[in-house]
C-alpha cells in the first residue's frame, strides 16, 4: 500500500512522462488478466472534467488498474461522485484523492456567461456558479471551482476521517491542455 506522498510521485512521474512523449501506462494483456483475478488496486483517486480534453489516464500515463477516475463536467463534487470517492478511499484503500481542474473549461465559461440554462446541465452549472462567485476572470473561477471541490470532499465524515488518521490526503491540481503539464497544489 502506498502514501499519499508515494502516490503524488507517481502522479507527477506520470505527468512527466505525457509531457514529454516517454511512457504510456500499462494496459496490457497480462495486466488486464492480473487486475479481473486479483482485484484493482489503483493508487489514486481523480475527479476530473469530462472534457474530452482531458484524457486522465494519458496525463498520468496510467494504465489499467491505476486510476479511480470520476469525471463530469466541471468536476463538479455531487453526490453519487462523493459516494463513489468514500468507496474508493474507505474500500480499496487509496491513499490520494485529487480535484483535477483544467484551463480553458467550457463549464466554467458556461457558469459565467449567465445564459439561461434547462434541465440536468443548469443543476450543474448551478454548483459550479456557487463555487466561482466573486470570480474576476475564467482562470479565477476555475481555481475557485477546484478549492470549492476539495473543501466540498472534506465535508464527508468518511473523507475527513482517512484524512485525520494520514491514510488519505485530498488535493487540488489544474492540468494545462496546451502544455500538458498538471501543477498540484498542496
Amino acid at each position: 500500500m502506498k502514501t499519499p506522498q508515494e502516490s503524488k510521485g507517481l502522479l507527477l512521474e506520470g505527468n512527466k512522462n505525457f509531457v514529454d512523449g516517454l511512457k504510456n501506462g500499462n494496459i496490457s494483456l497480462d495486466r488486464r488478466l492480473d487486475t479481473a483475478d486479483n482485484g484493482q488496486h489503483p493508487y489514486a483517486i481523480i475527479l476530473a472534467c469530462s472534457d474530452s480534453r482531458v484524457p486522465v489516464e494519458h496525463i498520468f500515463s496510467a494504465g489499467i488498474g491505476d486510476l479511480f477516475v470520476i469525471r463530469n463536467a466541471g468536476n463538479v463534487v455531487g453526490d453519487f461522485d462523493l459516494g463513489s470517492m468514500e468507496y474508493a478511499a474507505e474500500h480499496l484503500g487509496v491513499p490520494l484523492l485529487v480535484v483535477l481542474g483544467h484551463n480553458k473549461c467550457g463549464a466554467i465559461s458556461s457558469a459565467l456567461s449567465d445564459e439561461p440554462v434547462e434541465g440536468w446541465l443548469g443543476v450543474l452549472l448551478d454548483e459550479v456558479k456557487a463555487a466561482t462567485v466573486g470570480a474576476k476572470n475564467a482562470a479565477e473561477a476555475e481555481d475557485m471551482n477546484i478549492r470549492y471541490g476539495v473543501n466540498k470532499i472534506m465535508q464527508s465524515p468518511v473523507i475527513s476521517h482517512l484524512v485525520t488518521k494520514g491514510l488519505l490526503a485530498v488535493v487540488g491540481a489544474k492540468y494545462d491542455i496546451i502544455t500538458g503539464t498538471v501543477e498540484f497544489w498542496d
